[in-house]
């Protein structure tokens, strides 16, 4: 919400050589709070980068699947954060955090990389994807329509463990 108050200052200030100053302490503003949404704390205990996202809002709500289901596009589709998407798998690298409002409810989705079968033992940050789900109030499994039934039981195996 700071951020879009920020962006919408920037707006509506004029662009001429007496608010130049005040634009440039908005755009220092802005970039670090973008900053701190991305980064994770210092001094975390061993965390891939960008995993340890603060909480934020009302909720958190992760979104899992295996890779290339769709979970940056729904992301993108129902907050203003744009996750990278593309035609090849492991597009998403670390957890983006997007925001939405829901009823006055503000909800944080969290996309995270693609999990994958042995997640759970350690295979492609498959650890710190599902510690970071554990750590949510909602997961929410992102499935391809073909695959359905197994991804899901793949998926709630790994979470178990």
């Amino acid at each position: 919400e700071r951020i879009k108050e920020i962006q919408f200052e920037m707006a509506r200030t004029q662009k001429n050589k007496a608010t130049e100053g005040h634009l440039g302490l908005l755009k220092a503003r802005l970039s670090k709070l973008k900053a701190q949404l991305l980064e994770p704390p210092k001094g975390g205990g061993g965390k891939a980068e960008g995993f340890d996202v603060g909480k934020y809002g009302d909720a958190r709500v992760a979104l899992i699947g295996f890779p290339s289901v769709g979970k940056s596009t729904l992301l993108s589709s129902l907050t203003p954060t744009q996750s990278e998407s593309a035609a090849y798998e492991f597009t998403t690298l670390t957890c983006i955090p997007g925001i939405i409002t829901y009823k006055g409810a503000k909800l944080q989705l969290l996309d995270l990389p693609g999990i994958i079968e042995g997640a759970s033992e350690g295979k492609g940050r498959g650890r710190q994807v599902i510690a970071v789900g554990k750590s949510a109030d909602l997961i929410l499994m992102v499935l391809d329509a073909q695959n359905a039934k197994e991804q899901k039981a793949k998926i709630t195996g790994e979470l178990k463990v």
